[in-house]
């Protein structure tokens, strides 16, 4: 053994890290932000992928963009809040919040810069495709007089030229607040000013010359052209774009009597947030500039200065549909057939047999359709649904007021505090009342996360409920690019545990003895610590133990220790986690039996399933399986109602277990190994390739899909082998 480090040291490799120097120490968690900036680097290595399809790129690009803006708006904002009031920081790998903000100031410059490296690479590939981004200089003088006339009919009446001077204060800009500062001067007078234009952000960013070519110009160059018509006796000095984000997290009362009134409010308070990020392009003055910052008073760390264009989230606009071989092909979901064998009965279909649909590749209709036959069948007397998120124009909501003006009971619980989408919610909110629908907006101190709905139908002589149980909310737009599961059953025992748990939303009645679910925050941790416990056990008896498990996040520092007490015991711990992780996983003696891997591709990998062996090699009909609407945080699961959902029928199981989560396991293509120092590698794909989503785009239906996945279960069983080979040499040495 000391021969070994001898040889690691010569070769100026770090010497394996002992269990002694990691336990209980705080090295042995990621810092869940700098995680999360990972996570958007591998978001923004999909635009630099080129087997996408180019405007898939850009799509990318944006995302990256606008999830930076969210994780300043929020995260950040958070931080510096700390500082502020100089709270002590709880996190558990103890980085004070003045370090975590000087570790991100860095990651995220690093992150912004390749962000403008990909815009460029990505702006020359559509010159090639014909699509131009253009210059002021490189307009014609017939282009000219076209935008001349596009300006004066459709922006030039909604700008509000704004003088900064003792008569005209600097003006309250908001968040996500874009506009151009100029410096100008008037010959007859020897002072110059300042003057801004704010860009209201209802109009496009990019507009194409002459209404319909693949030329374009940004909406910041065109109001330059003209700034002669908001100033008529001014000549421009110097100018240039800039845009802020401002904090965005809210404070609530606790003690509050009226929540859609406190909501509101809090809304108003959180549009005059402090300025987060300033960010400018290079064409602006630094005395301009300055004078920007101090008048927002942005602290100099939270000012960037780019070439170029700044905004990158509204690249979005340039994903065009007329333009189809730039983008993925058109997919759509297929309707699950089970539902069709009984004529587009769900409630028949769901008697006969539990059916679970896997989104977006079966579509998210047969939802929407659950809910709507339920308004419309005379048969059914109430139904309880629960709304996290959902879109503007919603069907399920539409059902569901259609419903209560039939006079159905109905019950709709809406969480308020879903970010950024607090103001659709009360407006979703004070239809469903309009409508005789029963609101509710459950507790003050935990968000209502869980994907629940309960439908109670008049069958001859009884009642029967019918349950819905999700991973994903109940958006038919965002299920067209989640991947999440739906489960639908009769089952008596599951049915009476939702309906225990809608009863604790609304009326606060603990429940007393759920049968099947687990819940947040009453079960939900204490029933995945007793299935890892199990597994230490099985591990210690020389049986088999394994875990698999998909996420969207693992933060939570005693399941994250609980996971590295079972990879010492023995347990083949295999997570696909895609976005945040503070495990460290590799670490010989800690946690060498832990592997994690993140999936980032064309869909967003949202299902959150959790599966233990239960004594038996995964996967196996004996395992234990769950899956859930939380991930493994903190919040999720200290302050939040989330659901825990069982799967005993033997297709389900069979569905997620041997097809989903061994699919999972497999791909290749889109998947990045998490290293030990919190770092990603992709995967390598030149052998066996494999691409998840675009198996189960060939494969939407579940049903039958057994055999071709078969290959996948040997190779993860001499994967495993291997594992052990390698470990029993290591404790040999």
């Amino acid at each position: 053994m000391e021969k070994s480090k001898t040889v690691q040291k010569k070769n100026g490799a770090k010497p394996e890290a002992k269990v002694e120097s990691l336990h209980n120490k705080p090295a042995r968690f990621i810092n869940r932000e700098l995680s999360w900036l990972q996570f958007n680097n591998r978001v923004l290595e999909e635009a630099f992928n080129t087997s996408h399809p180019l405007l898939e790129r850009i799509r990318f690009l944006s995302i990256s963009a606008s999830n930076l803006d969210e994780f300043y708006m929020v995260r950040v904002a958070g931080l510096k809040a700390q500082v502020a009031t100089r709270v002590r920081s709880n996190n558990p790998d103890r980085m004070t919040p003045a370090q975590q903000l000087k570790a991100i100031g860095l990651k995220a410059t690093e992150l912004m810069t390749e962000q403008r490296r990909c815009l460029q690479e990505l702006l020359t590939e559509l010159r090639k495709e014909s699509i131009q981004l253009v210059n002021p200089a490189d307009i014609t003088e017939q282009e000219r007089e076209w935008l001349y006339n596009y300006y004066s009919h459709n922006i030039f009446p909604i700008l509000s030229p704004i003088a900064v001077d003792p008569a005209h204060p600097f003006p309250f800009i908001p968040n996500f607040g874009f506009g151009l500062a100029m410096e100008l001067e008037k010959e007859t007078e020897s002072e110059n000013m300042v003057a801004l234009v704010i860009l209201p952000n209802q109009l496009c960013r990019f507009i194409r010359l002459q209404g319909k070519t693949n030329r374009l110009i940004t909406l910041e160059h065109l109001v330059m052209m003209f700034t002669e018509t908001l100033f008529p006796s001014f000549k421009m000095i110097n100018g240039g774009a800039f845009r802020l984000i401002r904090d965005s997290e809210m404070e609530i009362d606790e003690k509050a009597e009226d929540l859609v009134f406190t909501f509101e409010s809090a809304l108003k308070r959180r549009r005059r947030g402090s300025v987060v990020r300033l960010t400018a392009d290079e064409d602006m003055a630094d005395d301009l500039l300055e004078f920007i910052r101090e008048q927002l008073d942005v602290n100099r760390h939270d000012v960037f200065r780019f070439p170029g264009m700044i905004g990158l989230s509204n690249l979005s606009e340039l994903v065009f549909n007329d333009r189809p071989k730039l983008l993925f092909p058109v997919y759509r979901g297929r309707f699950p057939e089970r539902i069709r064998d009984f004529g587009g009965d769900c409630f028949a279909a769901i008697h006969s047999k539990d059916i679970l649909v896997h989104h977006p590749y079966e579509s998210f209709k047969v939802v929407v359709q659950f809910v709507q036959q339920a308004s419309e069948d005379k048969n059914v007397v109430s139904i309880k649904q629960t709304l996290y998120r959902t879109n503007k124009d919603s069907p399920i909501v539409q059902a569901l007021i259609e419903a209560a003006e039939a006079g159905k009971s109905v019950t709709a619980m809406i969480e308020l505090r879903a970010r950024f989408d607090e103001e659709a919610n009360i407006d979703i909110a004070r239809k469903l009342e309009r409508s005789g629908a029963q609101v509710v907006f459950g507790f003050i101190d935990l968000k209502t996360h869980a994907k629940l709905s309960l439908v109670v139908r008049r069958e001859g002589t009884r009642l029967q409920p019918y349950a819905h149980l999700g991973t994903g909310n109940y958006h038919p737009v965002t299920a067209k690019i989640y991947t999440d599961l739906a489960y639908f059953t009769c089952d008596p025992d599951v049915c009476s545990d939702v309906m225990q748990i809608f009863n604790y939303m609304t009326g606060y009645a603990q429940p007393a003895n759920l049968k099947k679910l687990g819940i947040a925050p009453l079960t939900l941790r204490e029933r995945l610590m007793k299935n890892i416990e199990a597994e230490i056990a099985f591990a210690k008896a020389g049986k088999p133990a394994q875990i698999w498990g998909k996420m969207n996040s693992l933060v939570d520092p005693d399941i994250i220790d609980a996971f590295y007490n079972a990879s010492q015991a023995g347990v083949q711990i295999d997570l696909v986690v895609r976005g945040i992780c503070s495990l460290r996983p590799g670490i010989p003696e800690f946690s060498e039996n832990i592997r994690v891997k993140s999936i980032i591709g064309r869909f967003l990998e949202h299902s959150r399933i959790f599966c233990f062996g239960n004594g038996y090699k995964l996967p196996s009909r004996h395992a234990k399986l769950y899956f859930s609407s939380a991930d493994l945080m903190p919040r999720n699961i200290n302050r939040r109602i989330e659901s825990l959902v069982p799967i005993y029928n033997a297709t389900a199981h069979q569905q997620v277990l041997d097809q989903i989560m061994v699919a999972n396991m497999r791909d290749n293509e889109q998947s990045w190994d998490l290293q030990s120092d919190g770092s990603y590698l992709r995967c390598d794909s030149t052998k066996d390739p494999f691409n998840a989503h675009k198996f189960f785009m060939t494969n939407p239906s579940l049903s039958g899909m057994g055999s071709a996945l078969t290959p996948q279960r040997k190779r993860m069983k001499r994967l495993v082998k291997v594992k052990r080979h390698r470990n029993k040499k290591k404790k040999g040495s």
